[in-house]
Parts: structure tokens; sequence; C-alpha cells
């Protein structure tokens, strides 16, 4: 994720996708002359992710002395990776590790160059049931390990406590509803001072997407019914976006249309927003803004803890028997708690693995960070979104229809029936 810019950004276009070559595919299968194996791995991240992988590339790389990493990036954020790979892998040059986010795993994972780690992973140095399920679920495609988790989340409110307390307004509390959240982000708007209670994306994009699906499960929905062939979400989405309505009718909800909800958090970091869903990668720029924050899990319909998390991993592709044991290797180093907890208080993801949050550095660097258990603890009740190879357009059109409630242009039923009719044509294609 690149840290410091909101997670989902869509920066680059075409003419990016094509500016930079890959490796040439099982050319002399990455063996130098020197019998040191080289692997590409294209990242995407930006800034102090950047930065921080880097410096454990280098570390791996003085310590490995048979296998070189390269990380030289790929020429595109982690937004484009999906296209970038996509195209790399038609043209037949491709990377041998490439970070992918969890929803375009399973859609990715339908090349036959992407290595099955089921063996690796599960028998590996990181003992499998370490790693928090939403971690086991989002690299999981029918039954099979087919990518090493690179990095976690969740989703909670962070809000701003002065705010809050100029309006005279109680702060939330764990266990809160949405109905609750709704009366609270009323009170909070304030027209006249330019004052919203909170925000939402309304581009249309994952970002738009993502933050229902744990109003949906809550209230009882699935994202793909039990028979494959619908969505599962038909009522329960019309009720969850019903509170989507009610805070377009109070006027309290900042639409930001942009892609990735960039606008929308400087509204936040601004002071001029009471609260917004986020994950903890947010965390450093709201620390930066000087904004008197705190953080509460989610609200909820049911009175039962549900949050989405969001795994994104590092995805193996095959150049070769040399390269792709090579890359299995630095993947599988890079889950170790050693590594694993620099790279998460440097990237601001949260611990992959339960033995990283025991660690002496994490437990330290929770407790100086205001919120930060919160996201933690909210991976005990996380979900992740079905790594199946129909949801992308199962979330674009879900993302219309709330982009659709968000502008006032249609109704919340009528909204998700037109989702339904898109999602459940692309469902029933044979895949």
């Amino acid at each position: 994720m690149p840290y410091g810019i909101p997670r989902r950004r869509l920066l680059l276009g075409a003419a990016a996708l094509g500016a930079v070559g890959g490796c040439s595919a099982g050319a002399s299968d990455g063996v130098g002359a020197d019998g040191r194996v080289t692997v590409e791995l294209w990242h995407g991240q930006a800034d102090t992710a950047r930065k921080a992988l880097e410096s454990l590339v280098a570390e791996f790389n003085r310590t490995h002395p048979s296998i070189r990493v390269d990380a030289g990036g790929g020429g595109v954020i982690a937004d484009a990776m999906l296209q970038k790979v996509t195209a790399a892998l038609a043209a037949g040059s491709y990377p041998d590790i490439a970070f992918i986010f969890g929803a375009d795993l399973a859609s990715i994972a339908r090349s036959p160059r992407v290595v099955d780690l089921t063996a690796e992973m599960r028998e590996g140095p990181t003992p499998w049931s370490s790693f928090w399920k939403p971690v086991r679920d989002a690299v999981t495609v029918n039954g099979r390990v087919r990518a090493a988790p690179a990095l976690l989340d969740s989703l909670a409110v962070v809000y701003n406590r002065k705010l809050f307390r100029e309006a005279g307004v109680p702060f939330p509390r764990d266990g809160w509803s949405w109905g609750e959240f709704a009366d609270t982000a009323r009170q909070l708007t304030d027209a006249g001072r330019g004052v919203f209670g909170t925000g939402w994306p309304g581009a249309g994009d994952e970002d738009t997407v993502w933050r229902l699906w744990p109003m949906v499960w809550d209230l009882g929905g699935e994202v793909v019914a039990q028979d494959g062939k619908h969505i599962g979400f038909a009522d329960q989405g019309a009720e969850a976006l019903e509170t989507v309505a009610r805070l377009v009718r109070d006027k309290s909800v900042y639409v930001d249309t942009t892609a990735g909800g960039e606008q929308m958090y400087q509204v936040f970091l601004g002071g001029r927003m009471a609260m917004v869903a986020t994950g903890p990668w947010q965390l450093p720029d709201i620390i930066g803004a000087d904004i008197d924050y705190g953080v509460v899990p989610l609200p909820t319909y049911s009175g039962r803890p549900v949050t989405i998390s969001g795994p994104d991993t590092w995805t193996v592709f095959d150049n070769g028997s040399a390269r792709s044991r090579a890359a299995v290797e630095f993947v599988r180093w890079m889950a170790r708690p050693g590594q694993d907890v620099r790279w998460d208080i440097r990237a601001g993801s949260l611990p992959l693995t339960t033995a990283t949050g025991s660690r002496a550095e994490w437990q330290r660097h929770s407790a100086r960070t205001t919120g930060l258990d919160v996201f933690t603890d909210a991976l005990r009740s996380a979900r992740v979104r079905p790594v199946h190879a129909a949801y992308p357009q199962i979330s674009q059109a879900l993302g219309e229809a709330i982009v659709s409630v968000l502008l006032g242009q249609d109704s919340p039923a009528h909204a998700v029936r037109r989702c339904a009719d898109k999602a459940d044509a692309a469902l029933r294609i044979p895949r």
C-alpha cells in the first residue's frame, strides 16, 4: 500500500503501463555466471513504504548471497499493478513477484503462470495457523494458496475529538449502532462552518464499495449467494444503502467523486469532518496533521462486531524453477515475524500473524499510536471479500449503485435491483 497517499488512487494510465519493460520469461532461468539467481519484484509502493521495502530487500540480499532481489518496482503504483501484470502476462514478459490487491487475486490466479504456494506457505517457517484468518482467506482460491500475504488492514471509524467537544456530542463507543452513527453525523454537521459529519468516496471504485460490505454482512447478507449464480445481498444491500441515503438526506456526508477518496481525507485532515471510516494506513497523516483523534469500531445493526479486512499479496510467477524457488524464499522471509514487524511499523500494515503482534517492537509501536489497537482487535471479527473471479464485476455494479444513492439519483431498492441485474449476469458466465 502506498501510505501517505490514498490506498486505491488510480494515478497512471495506459501510457504508463507500457512504459516499463519486464524481465524475459525463463531467460537462462535467471541464473547468472556467478550462480546467483536474480528475482524481479514489482511492488508499486511509494514514499515511506517504498523505503521500508527497499531496506528489507537490501538486508535479504546481504543474507542470501545466492539470490538477488531486484526491487525496481514495476513502474506503476500498486493501484495500477493488476493492469500492468495482466499486460505483461499477455506479452510473455512478466516479473517473478508482484504486489497484487487481495480483491484482484482470483482474476490473476487464473493464469497458469501463477505459482501454487500451498505447500510452501502451509509448511513454511511461519506456522500457517499463526496468520490471522482474514490473511489465510485472502490468499486462498478454491482451497489452494495462490499467493503469500503482504499487507493487512481493517476498517474502523476515526473521529475528531475537538469537533465532538465543540458540538457537545459524546464520543462514540464500542457497540454503537448505524442509527447512532447517522444521528451523530447529523449533529456534527455545520454547513455554516463547512463541517461535515462524515464522508464517503463517490467515484464508484473499490474504495466506494468495500466499506459497504461490513454493513451487508452484519445484516446477514453475502457477496455471492450459496448457489453461486446470484448476489447474496439483494435485501441487505438495500437496507445498508438506506443508511447511506439517510446521510444524504441529512446533508451530513461529504461525497468525494475523485478516485481514492483523496479529497475526503483532506477535508478530515483540515479539521472539517467529524468522522471517517478508514484503515491504519491513514494514521500517520492524521498524526502529522496534529488532529486530536480517537478510533472506535464500526457501528453495527445487530450488536455483533463486524468489519472488513483487505489483505494484499505477494503473487509469485513462474519464470523457471530457479527463479520460482528464489522468489518463494523471499516472500516467506518477508512473512517471518522479525521482518514482518519492521515492514508493518514503517508501511502502516497490521501484523500478519499473532506472533508478530506479540513482539515487543509491535507492542511499543501500538502503545504509542492512539487507536492502533482498535484496528488490530478488529481483526478478530474481520471478514474479507470473496476471492472470486467475478468479484470485479460485482464491485463495479455495486459501486454504480452506491454512487447513484450518494448523488440522490436513485432509491436504495432500485439501485440494488440494477446492481443485481449486472452482477448476476457476471456470475452466470462460466469460468
